[in-house]
This record gives structure tokens, sequence and C-alpha cells, in this order.
């Protein structure tokens, strides 16, 4: 059955790196699924984990919920589950494991049979989602989001027993808060799965990814009388993010902005209130960013944001007032420096976690020039930007420089090691 909804559905369209799809059963919802799942045939042996959200209908859980079991058995055989992977996760409160709110669960296992007849090897990350809100949805998503091996699968279906032509409304309105990236116009009775579906949202809206629906049905156009329907849709979200870049003159009205919050610093004490009015919409959008200052080419500040939780012209203002007032390592700035100032602008792309076997396997895959790295173990963490390559510009130097800008000693290793490396577009 499942084979003739994928070749019925067969796609050469970009594979994507998130999925939402239906979980009713597949008489009903199968043939929309399908039309998801059919366009991860150009990655099925590149994805190795998949990380698997769906809603509680038999239990109530608070917040998110794992398994201890190490595999899930299907007729189609064991599917292995990365309890590493559960292992860094449980670190976040919202998390927890729940045996019992897997058991009867059928929001993620009807998934499986189509993983398993997809993808060629692969682990599971599985989470049944109860009672919690899209930040803690995103954090997680956020902490598992890997790279290229990485696919996100969230389980939803959407309206359930209104007649045809009301769930063909309230779908559709559900359908373009999704493409609109808008959790917040997602209520109770839009999808089941609205709390895992509006965590992909916020972290699709932080990080610049959009999502397109590609299929819309109710029960009533597969196997239902249309006098009572539930409604189901498949949307893909694209592997990279759009392919936006701020031009030279973005980058010449944020760097304004950092001078304009240090010289209100200079004369009040405060960075600079932010008059949104003054920049389209694009600026507006949550990004992560980092302001350093030097005088001379000597380094006078530097503070910045790893993940992107507020608008990026308030993100370059509120960072270039720290930067200049609040960097711990120099004294404030003072007036008489403030018409030296060089001002570097650093906006993040999103993090890729790195896979690695060791210390010099990890170290053989950073690209110098290239990659920033954040670092975490232990409840320290540091990063160095891009630029950085420019002082430490061997691979080796500046992975030990890192790990003593976190506060681990030059020969620490651990198999708890987090290692992510972003890239960054820069104005000066």
């Amino acid at each position: 059955m499942l084979q003739d909804y994928l070749q019925t559905a067969e796609s050469d369209a970009p594979a994507p790196k998130a999925i939402i799809v239906p979980h009713a059963g597949y008489i009903y919802s199968g043939s929309v699924a399908a039309t998801a799942y059919a366009r991860l045939h150009s990655v099925r042996h590149a994805i190795k984990r998949v990380v698997l959200l769906g809603p509680a209908h038999r239990v109530a859980v608070n917040g998110l919920a794992t398994v201890s079991s190490e595999g899930f058995d299907t007729p189609l055989g064991t599917v292995p589950i990365d309890q590493q992977a559960i292992k860094q996760c449980l670190s976040l409160p919202q998390v927890s494991v729940s045996d019992v709110a897997h058991l009867q669960e059928h929001s993620l296992e009807v998934h499986l049979p189509f993983l398993q007849t997809c993808l060629n090897d692969f682990t599971l990350v599985p989470f049944v989602v109860g009672e919690a809100n899209e930040n803690q949805v995103a954090e997680v998503l956020e902490k598992l989001w890997g790279g290229n091996e990485t696919l996100i699968v969230i389980s939803s279906d959407l309206s359930h027993f209104h007649d045809y032509a009301t769930a063909n409304a309230m779908d559709k309105k559900t359908s373009q808060a999704i493409e609109q990236l808008q959790p917040e116009t997602i209520s109770y009775d839009d999808a089941c799965g609205r709390n895992p579906i509006k965590g992909l949202l916020q972290l699709a809206r932080q990080h610049h990814y959009s999502i397109r629906m590609i299929d819309l049905k109710n029960s009533g156009d597969t196997a239902g009388s249309k006098d009572r329907v539930v409604g189901y849709g498949a949307y893909v979200m694209d592997r990279k993010p759009d392919n936006m870049r701020y031009t030279w003159n973005d980058g010449q009205q944020l760097l304004r902005l950092a001078r304009k919050s240090i010289q209100h610093g200079l004369e009040h004490g405060k960075p600079a209130t932010v008059d949104k009015d003054l920049y389209d919409a694009f600026l507006q959008q949550h990004r992560a960013a980092f302001v350093t200052l030097k005088i001379a080419g000597n380094l006078r500040g530097c503070i910045g944001t790893l993940q992107a939780y507020r608008p990026l012209i308030e993100d370059i203002s509120q960072n270039a007032f720290a930067a200049a007032f609040r960097d711990p390592r120099f004294p404030p700035l003072q007036d008489n420096e403030y018409e030296k100032l060089e001002v570097d602008i650093s906006i993040l792309g999103l993090p890729e976690a790195i896979q690695f076997d060791s210390e010099a396997d990890l170290i053989r895959q950073i690209r110098p020039g290239i990659d920033g790295l954040i670092l975490e173990d232990r409840g320290r963490k540091g990063t160095f930007l891009p630029s950085v390559w420019e002082s430490l510009p061997e691979r080796e130097n500046f992975w030990q420089q890192l790990k003593a800008k976190a506060g681990l000693p030059a020969d620490h290793w651990s198999d708890t090691i987090e290692v992510s490396r972003y890239t960054t577009q820069a104005f000066s």
C-alpha cells in the first residue's frame, strides 16, 4: 500500500529538511503523507537520524515525553532509538522519559513504515508532545537540528469532525498560518499536533526557513463521507534557508544603528530605542548577531547572541551597547574613544551540529576561514566567529584556544562534548 502511494506521489523536488505529515489510518491520510515522503528518495542514503514529534492522544503529558527502549518494532523490522541524542535532550526541563505515553500512541508509530520504506539505515529520536509551548518545542528541535544527516518529522492531522465545507475553510486558514510562519494563530481546534507544529514554525521564523504546503485534503476526499471529516495536510521545509542575503545598504544601516546606540550610551547610559518604522521587514526578522569594536586594530569589545530570539535591529542595538560598555574584559568606553572606533557586525547563519568520532576527526572537519564554532560541554560554552581565523589560522590552535575560552583545559575531551558550526555575513 505504501509503495503504491509513494509511486503515485513520486517527485523530483528537492529533499526537505523537515516535513509535517498526517497520522490517520493509511486509507484516509496515507496518500497525503506520501507526497512529502516521496521527496526523500534522493537522500535515502544520507539521512541517518529522524527526529519524530507527534501529539499525545492517550496519556496526559507535561512537556515532551521520550522513551527508554532501544528500538521500535514494526512488521518491516526494528527501528533503533538514538539514546545518545535522547540523553542530550534530557538536560532540558521540558523533556522526560515516559514509556507509557508511547505505548498506544499512533501519532508516531504510523510514520515508522513510511520511514522504513523511504530511508535506508537510520535511528529515531521520538517525542510525544503534550502541554508544551512553541519555545519549548523549538529548543528541543534546535538541539537536534543537525545537518543533512537529520530529518525532522512533525505528525499532525488538521481539523476534526466538521462538515466538508467547514473543514475546507478551517484547513485552508491553518495552512496559510503554517506557510506564513504564524504559530500564534493556530488554535486548539485547528490541528491535533498544533504544539509540535508551532515549535517548528517558531524555529523556521527565527532562522529564515520557508515552509510550503504540497497537499491538502480531508477524509471526505479519500475514504469517508463528507458530513463529518478530518483534515490532512502535507508540508515541506527546504533543507537550506531562503537564499536571502543582506545587501551593502542593509549593512550600512545596521552599522549606523550600532554607532547610534553606542553614542546614545555615552550620553544617556543606555542603548538607543529602535524605531522599527525606519527599517524594512527583512531587517526586523529574528536573527542572531555579534558586534565587535576595535581601536587601531586592537579589540575593544565584542558581544553577541548565538540564538535568534529578537529582531535583528534590536539585537544589533543591544549588542553594540553591550560591547562598548558591558564587556567584562574592558572598562566602559570613554567619549574620547568614540571617533576612533572600528565597528564590525557579523550576522550568524543557522548553526549545524558536527558529527565526529574523535577529536582528530573533529579537527579535520573544521573549515579554516569559513566556520564559526560553538563548543558546549559540562556546563561550559564558548564560540569563535569566523573572523578569529585571521589571528588563529591553524585548525589545532583555533580549537585549543576555543576550549580555553570556554573555560576548559587544553587537553579536555569527553564523549559529551558538542560542537556546532555556523557561517556569518559581515559588515565593517
